[in-house]
């Protein structure tokens, strides 16, 4: 355990500057699965942890450098005590972990402020251990179903969004509180339909009556950019959540998030947070109607 290097944010903003600036959003597909297998959220290997916020981001990076099949990450130590090691020359995963200390301020009302503090920790992915067998990945059951009641179809029917499919765009639309959709069928594949709608769903969390999510006073002029950033990781992460094959909404984005990471190191961190939060919204909503459907035995 060690305190984050000075360039922490600039090397994880480095790294996603130069996968959009080769035409490629790192958060789209980040593992080559086999058929019949979904893709799943980067974990701690004996935990069973799942990673959040900016380390998804930062563990999907390293699954496509390096071609890992498996989502599962764990420390030198971890491996030790699983029995395993790590080969030798096998290059580390840095992962960050955000802890609030507090230190003496005679400005603050009670004397003490909080002051947010950054860990880096190194992982690495299972394929690069000997002797640690990967666990296996579940078999994939949500892209190919069409219904209404898939996972998918719970978890939107759970937020209570309102959705209206009409036309041949996707949007939300704040002053209305409403989703448009195209119908489904005009769509190539159903995890494109799915993809779409999850990336309008987190827009939606942002409403004044949800997250009350305003860039216009962190970003300023490049809000927009944001908040559609925050809406594609959003997205991803409820695809990699229900196991569905994402996609990017709209390449176009690219070039309004190079010029805001190129501006703001500290921007992907935040967006990762905000999408991570909307993500935590939607999903805490589907597990509470879940709940609710299939109550406990007494």
């Amino acid at each position: 355990e060690r305190e984050m290097r000075a360039d922490t944010y600039q090397r994880v903003t480095d790294q996603v500057i130069a996968e959009l600036e080769n035409g490629a959003a790192p958060w789209v597909k980040p593992w080559s699965v086999p058929a019949g297998m979904s893709i799943a959220e980067p974990h701690n290997f004996k935990s069973g942890r799942k990673y959040r916020g900016i380390n998804v981001l930062m563990l999907w990076l390293s699954a496509c450098a390096g071609g890992y099949a498996s989502p599962a990450f764990l420390t030198f130590k971890q491996a030790k005590e699983a029995g395993g090691n790590v080969r030798k020359g096998e290059k580390g995963h840095k992962v960050v972990f955000f802890k609030e200390l507090e230190v003496d301020d005679e400005s603050a009302p009670d004397g003490t402020r909080k002051v947010p503090m950054l860990r880096e920790y190194t992982v690495f992915n299972v394929d690069q251990c000997d002797g640690i067998e990967a666990p296996a990945m579940p078999a994939e059951a949500v892209t190919t179903v069409i219904g209404n009641d898939s996972p998918f179809d719970r978890l939107i029917a759970a937020s209570g969004a309102q959705i209206r499919h009409l036309g041949d765009k996707a949007f939300y639309q704040p002053a209305a509180d409403r989703i448009q959709m195209p119908a489904p069928l005009l769509f190539d594949a159903h995890a494109s339909y799915q993809a779409v709608l999850l990336h309008e769903l987190t827009h939606w969390t942002g409403h004044v009556d949800r997250l009350n999510r305003d860039f216009s006073g962190r970003f300023g002029s490049q809000a927009y950019a944001a908040e559609e950033l925050v809406a594609e990781l959003g997205a991803a992460f409820l695809c990699a959540h229900l196991g569905i094959v994402g996609e990017l909404r709209h390449a176009g984005y690219i070039e309004s998030w190079l010029r805001l990471l190129k501006s703001d190191k500290r921007a992907i961190f935040t967006a990762a947070a905000k999408a991570q939060k909307a993500a935590d919204f939607i999903i805490e909503k589907a597990e509470a109607a879940e709940a609710v459907r299939t109550p406990l035995a007494a």
